[in-house]
């Protein structure tokens, strides 16, 4: 018969390696370009589906925040001014913190939920549910 230690040697040899290195949830950079008075940016709608959101949602947090005009046009957004991808990717971070991760376990398992002008994030990894927003 094996002795404890024995056992848990032989457990912890067969344990896979944790990797430390990063962290599993990234958000993407947007890729687009200036053309004319106008900024296109190709994956716009990519980054809200790898963050989980509606693109309308996204785009209206971040369109608030640089204080432009835009819209999606099929897979593009369209902004109304010339917008350095730098700052677009710090909206979007923004957008992420406030709407994605969750503020007790910051994990990015969450769903979005509204009830009645009130938005709930709910977190599907620890269940914590917090009010995010509030429509006057």
């Amino acid at each position: 018969m094996e002795s404890y230690e024995d056992l848990l040697k032989r457990g912890k040899s067969q344990l896979p390696e944790v990797g430390t290195g990063g962290e599993r949830f990234v958000v993407p950079n947007v890729r687009g370009h200036i053309e004319g008075n106008k900024t296109i940016i190709s994956n716009f709608v990519q980054i809200a589906q790898h963050i989980g959101r509606k693109p309308e949602h996204v785009l209206k947090f971040v369109l608030k925040e640089l204080a432009t005009p835009g819209e999606i046009r099929k897979q593009f957004v369209v902004f109304g001014t010339k917008v350095p991808a730098s700052r677009i990717n710090e909206k979007i971070q923004k957008y992420t913190e406030t709407f994605v991760i969750c503020k007790e376990c910051g994990k990015p398992d969450t769903k979005m939920t509204k009830e009645g002008d009130v938005y709930f994030l709910k977190c599907t990894a620890c269940g914590a549910r917090h009010s995010i927003y509030s429509k006057n």
